[in-house]
């Protein structure tokens, strides 16, 4: 779906018509830059690749700059691609926050989730413990139980949830709300928390 890429900036909260305190995630969303324009013809779909923030030069790839050349426009730090357009782009058209969501009261906003490591399976799974400390069991709080049966089937069955790496997923969160836009500072504010952390990259689907 046409979306536009965005920074987030942190949280606040801003009171509505009725007096009400809402929680805010602030975006900086825009501008983009159209760096490529697929087409059915040769890649098979369409859609339009964006790229946002800016970078330098030396920590860019000859491939790259040579990528960014061919759209007139200066390397970017991070691209996406974005189908269903409504209106047709050229390349190294620039899209602004205005040109997306204005009149968009829903958005479906995708990140990277904030990285845990290696975890219990009380914290990655909410697992409440074996628990009782009395009947001789002074270090099993926090254990997971069993993970399977004996000899039948001999195996722990894949999927069974246990210790391991957590967050750093890419995580989408569907129908936030639209609280405020800002086009003259690129500002987003939507209701509620969105995955990431302050200065992550995010992918805002209208």
């Amino acid at each position: 779906m046409a979306g536009i890429i965005g920074r987030k900036v942190g949280m606040t909260s801003v009171f509505d018509a009725d007096g009400r305190n809402i929680p805010c995630t602030v975006i900086e969303a825009g501008p983009c830059v159209v760096t490529q324009v697929r087409t059915p013809e040769r890649d098979g779909y369409a859609a339009l690749q964006l790229g946002f923030a800016e970078k330098k030069e030396k920590h860019t790839t000859k491939a790259l700059l040579g990528h960014f050349a061919k759209a007139n426009t200066t390397p970017k730090r991070y691209l996406a691609e974005f189908q269903d357009w409504e209106k047709e782009y050229q390349l190294g058209d620039v899209i602004n926050l205005s040109d997306i969501l204005e009149g968009v009261e829903w958005v479906d906003i995708q990140g990277v989730s904030k990285g845990k490591g290696f975890q219990g399976v009380v914290k990655r799974h909410r697992f409440s413990g074996v628990g009782e400390s009395t009947h001789g069991q002074h270090n099993r709080q926090r254990a997971p139980g069993s993970v399977g049966a004996s000899s039948y089937p001999s195996r722990v069955f894949p999927g069974l949830r246990m210790a391991g790496h957590m967050g750093g997923a890419k995580v989408t969160i569907s129908n936030l709300r639209v609280i405020r836009i800002i086009p003259e500072s690129n500002l987003l504010l939507v209701k509620g928390s969105i995955p990431g952390a302050k200065g992550s990259y995010v992918i805002i689907n209208k």
